[in-house]
């Protein structure tokens, strides 16, 4: 990874992450894909950070591959570990202990797309529009399936699957892509006003809690339950929630030590 590939900037327990490929739709490259791989993982040892968020330059969030690169290399072994390393990266996302948040202008389409259902909130600017459109090219969005199809209803999937249209972003949102939808002048403003919010909170709680998630989905509601009686004990066992109880009963701001 180069710095110019992917950019970092931390402030008050806040990590942007931008996608630096203007150019090419900040479309995912390989060495993109490896690159945020590499910071999440930074990230998830970093106990300075409390809430990511991801983000696009230029004038789209992210149009999936790099179909070019792909093509150029043309070898089977080549495609797998792309989408490999595609699958990792998302994975990655889900399993982060900490929230991230996609900020979503213009364009977010196929493995893009793929990105935005897997982050844990989405903030988009109302102009912004997404598809999972490997269909027009013969290319289904298996991998992106994965992720929209734990996001929204298994027809809205469907629907962006088998069509492969575009659909703007008011029907994103109905359809629970997208959390909330803001005009592109208040975007980057609603967003880290957003993340300060989940940041104020102990890392602790929030880590616990995201992962958690995470584990009790896939469950049955009986193991869901198990799991999270569990869960919750073992939360109530922590600096943090006996911090956060006192300041509740004694009306006062709790000081986390996110532990």
């Amino acid at each position: 990874m180069t710095d110019t590939l992917l950019l970092r900037d931390l402030k008050d327990g806040i990590c942007t992450l931008t996608l630096n490929r203007p150019d090419a739709y900040n479309s995912l490259s390989m060495e993109l894909m490896e690159g945020l791989i590499d910071e999440l993982d930074k990230i998830a040892d970093d106990l300075s950070v409390r809430v990511v968020i991801l983000k696009g330059s230029g004038r789209g969030f992210c149009s999936g591959h790099d179909l070019k690169q792909m093509l150029g290399e043309g070898e089977e072994a080549y495609y797998q570990c792309t989408f490999d390393t595609c699958s990792k990266l998302m994975q990655r996302i889900v399993n982060l202990p900490i929230p991230v948040i996609a900020q979503v202008h213009g364009v977010a389409t196929a493995a893009g797309c793929q990105l935005v259902a897997s982050c844990d909130l989405a903030v988009a600017s109302n102009q912004s529009r997404f598809a999972t459109p490997g269909v027009n090219i013969g290319l289904f969005c298996s991998t992106p399936m994965v992720a929209l199809s734990r996001a929204v209803t298994k027809k809205h999937a469907m629907q962006m699957l088998l069509l492969g249209d575009m659909i703007p972003a008011q029907r994103a949102y109905e359809m629970g892509l997208v959390n909330w939808l803001v005009d592109d002048e208040e975007l980057d403003t609603f967003t880290y006003t957003t993340a300060e919010k989940i940041a104020s909170s102990s890392r602790k709680a929030i880590s616990i809690g995201k992962l958690a998630y995470a584990r009790q989905i896939e469950k049955s509601l009986a193991e869901a339950y198990e799991e999270c009686s569990k869960v919750m004990t073992g939360n109530m066992m922590t600096h943090d929630a006996a911090e956060g109880i006192d300041a509740f009963i004694s009306k006062r701001k709790p000081e986390w030590q996110h532990r």
